[in-house]
């Protein structure tokens, strides 16, 4: 055997070899064959295996800040809890509290007179004062009245002061204000007096 290979004669000898025959081959072109072998499973295993495994390693670490974050937040989270219970309980006190300020189906027409005597005690003159059909929501309904009342700006701000600060909650929309076409300063205002009844579970279906 040479002690030297030369790379023609056995490029030449593995075009030529016979795969029936393997004990003929000589030990060069065995090993030869046995390391592109080697090459090629590792070239298949990279790109079929290794590369997509690859691709998402680099995917999650690209992530990663993200997701440290994230931990970062729900551990902040957790560690506050007692404070959001805390939070959500004065929710909870503060919306019943609303609630109560809503009245109920016999309240609405103490409510009305009310509003008809804070027009009373401002010294409006009213024009007009038409309760409207109810509009319901998720949890209450909307009790709009439609008004319109004479008198001069001061007497209508006294009378949207008034309205503020009765125990009801109630509200002025759709303002305008016009002269009265008359002699004198008289304007006159018309207005939506809104309000809100409270529905009771059989009203609002809960």
């Amino acid at each position: 055997m040479k002690a030297n290979i030369d790379v023609g004669e056995l490029v030449a000898e593995i075009r030529n070899l016979d795969f029936r025959d393997i004990g003929a081959w000589s030990t060069a072109a065995r090993v030869t064959v046995i390391a592109l072998g080697c090459a090629l499973i590792g070239f298949l295993g990279y790109w079929f295996v290794i590369k997509n495994e690859l691709a998402t390693l680099t995917e999650v670490r690209a992530k990663e800040p993200e997701l440290l974050r994230a931990f970062e937040q729900k551990q902040q989270q957790v560690a506050n809890i007692d404070a959001y219970k805390q939070q959500l309980e004065t929710m909870r006190i503060a919306f019943s509290t609303m609630l109560r300020q809503l009245p109920s189906e016999t309240e609405v027409a103490n409510l009305l007179q009310d509003i008809s005597n804070t027009r009373v005690s401002v010294g409006l003159e009213e024009e007009l004062f038409k309760p409207e059909n109810e509009r319901p929501k998720e949890f209450y309904a909307e009790a709009p009245i439609r008004i319109r009342v004479l008198g001069d700006y001061h007497q209508f701000g006294e009378f949207a002061s008034g309205i503020a600060a009765l125990p009801r909650i109630v509200t002025l929309n759709e303002i305008s204000i016009r002269p009265a076409g008359g002699e004198g300063d008289v304007l006159v205002m018309d207005a939506i007096a809104m309000t809100y009844r409270y529905l009771d579970d059989s009203e609002s279906g809960t």
